[in-house]
């Protein structure tokens, strides 16, 4: 009930923010986020253990897992993220990055390849990185889809480093019989999403832990194909899964 009020009084606080100052710009957008996730992921009681370092501009992959991949990442660093289009109409979670200029991606809808591709040239240009979720989907954590293809292309056109990372949750405490990190902490399927949230907020003990590969991805060769390379970017993320 506490966590519950706090965030409502966050979203409140960083909401009225956000309509007074009217950011306009994309970095002074991807800072306000960061704030704001920031606040918020202390506010849920999520402890956060980084092990190398956010790049400071190019592409970020990584596996995903839940809503709260999304709170995570951006409470790291100021960015930007390419999303699926539903993610648009998620709860609090889609208000945040659409106000914060993330460039959401229809898959077989035409234009969303330039969409994307722009929208990732226009962070490049503004210094900030980008982050999104190859797997194209959320998961219990215990197997990592195969990776679309279609933005990894996008962001090797634009010619910035693709950096792997990965994320992992576990608990430091005891939520008692029938609790799990598979789910109860990772959003998958066709789970209800306020539901899941709700109970999110009851949790004890989360503990989040995110991986970035040393350096970016070395893929085997220029012009490699884009199945080729979804491949590979797979491997990378994979790699750090431990």
């Amino acid at each position: 009930m506490i966590r519950s009020v706090q965030l409502v009084g966050y979203f409140a606080w960083f909401g009225v923010e956000l309509l007074v100052r009217r950011p306009k710009t994309r970095p002074e957008r991807a800072q306000w986020l960061h704030r704001f996730c920031s606040a918020a992921l202390r506010g849920l009681g999520v402890r956060l253990t980084v092990e190398g370092s956010f790049p400071d501009r190019g592409a970020v992959i990584s596996n995903h897992l839940s809503y709260v991949d999304i709170v995570v990442f951006a409470a790291l660093r100021a960015c930007v993220f390419c999303s699926k289009a539903e993610i648009e109409q998620w709860p609090v979670v889609g208000w945040m990055t659409t106000m914060a200029g993330t460039v959401y991606v229809a898959r077989g809808r035409g234009g969303s390849a330039l969409k994307a591709k722009g929208g990732m040239q226009a962070a490049a240009d503004a210094g900030l990185p980008v982050v999104f979720f190859p797997e194209g989907t959320t998961t219990n954590g215990q197997e990592m889809l195969p990776f679309h293809s279609g933005l990894l292309a996008q962001a090797m056109a634009v010619k910035e480093p693709i950096t792997a990372a990965h994320i992992a949750y576990s608990f430091d405490e005891d939520n008692g019989p029938g609790v799990s990190v598979a789910d109860d902490v990772c959003f998958w399927g066709d789970a209800p999403m306020l539901k899941h949230i709700f109970r999110f907020l009851g949790l004890k003990g989360v503990h989040c832990t995110v991986r970035f590969a040393p350096g970016p991805i070395r893929f085997s060769r220029d012009g490699l194909h884009r199945k080729a390379a979804a491949l590979e970017a797979r491997a990378a993320v994979v790699a750090l899964a431990r």
